[in-house]
């Protein structure tokens, strides 16, 4: 009988060699393919990149570019600020403000400013209009795990910019009901607004618009609550011009608290808007 000691040695994948402490087969492979990729040309890592180039390396990316972008062109920019916490305290109710002014300049404007969440079951946030509002804006959201928040941005040339943050939650902000749907409360103040425009003080003119919608914004993936939200909020002038457009989805908080600024003092307008049951909402900011 050959001694044990004498044995051919079987390389356990799940046991370090003996020879090498500490390394194991697993990880010698994965070493050596970390430097074949690294030595590989950058287009042949990005071709073989399935984040599509994400600088967040997110893996729901190039769905959500096709779905929102589809085949124009597009670019992640430092001039798109998206921040957020860290960590968010409480996944119902996370904190957002969005600030493409970065992006404008002689013949260029912010068209559209496209809020999504990629790993929340329901990735489309929102999408603002800026019109005569500046291309920022603040609101609360919903998030179900820790994800990539982003905002993709077009501009009047046709050109997209993303900007991206990343923001870890415990979870669960999209399947539990909130608080007015827990207490019932939610039927007595329905589509009430609260409103103020406050000066900006900060930038020495215009003005700055906070803005509550009391609505309990199910999201319809709470057992026995069918999803319920508001669809869109505008704000128009005395000659019905508008002045700023949003559509919301159901991972906007309950009693949305949106905030706006206005390069100029507004004129006195009007709220119009309406949720997918068809409830509408119609009244005039005080000033």
């Amino acid at each position: 009988m050959t001694p044990p000691d004498l044995l051919p040695y079987r390389l356990d994948p799940a046991r370090p060699d003996p020879g090498r402490p500490g390394l194991s087969r697993r990880s010698c492979l994965l070493g050596g393919l970390a430097t074949l990729l690294h030595g590989l040309p950058a287009s042949v890592r990005a071709a073989i990149d399935h984040s599509g180039g994400d600088p967040l390396e997110s893996m729901q990316w190039p769905l959500l570019r096709r779905k929102f972008i589809g085949g124009e062109k597009m670019q992640f920019s430092d001039a798109v600020l998206v921040k957020g916490p860290p960590m968010a305290d409480d996944a119902m109710n996370v904190p957002l403000m969005v600030d493409a002014r970065g992006l404008l300049g002689p013949g260029q404007e912010v068209e559209r400013i496209v809020i999504v969440a990629d790993r929340n079951p329901v990735q489309h946030v929102a999408t603002f209009l800026p019109r005569k509002a500046q291309p920022m804006l603040a609101l609360r959201f919903r998030l179900e795990q820790a994800s990539p928040v982003r905002a993709l941005v077009r501009t009047s040339n046709g050109q997209w910019h993303v900007g991206q943050t990343w923001i870890n939650a415990a979870g669960g902000g999209c399947t539990v009901p909130g608080a007015s749907r827990s207490d019932g409360s939610w039927s007595r103040t329905l589509n009430q607004v609260q409103a103020r425009l406050f000066p900006d003080l900060l930038e020495g003119h215009g003005a700055r618009l906070r803005l509550q919608v009391m609505h309990p914004m199910d999201t319809g993936l709470v057992a026995g609550i069918p999803a319920f939200h508001l669809e869109a909020l505008e704000l128009r002038d005395s000659a019905q011009q508008s002045w700023l457009r949003i559509e919301l989805h159901e991972p906007v908080s309950e009693n949305p608290l949106l905030t706006f600024e206005f390069k100029q003092h507004p004129p006195p307008l009007t709220l119009t808007g309406q949720d997918n049951n068809g409830n509408r909402i119609e009244q005039e900011l005080k000033r």
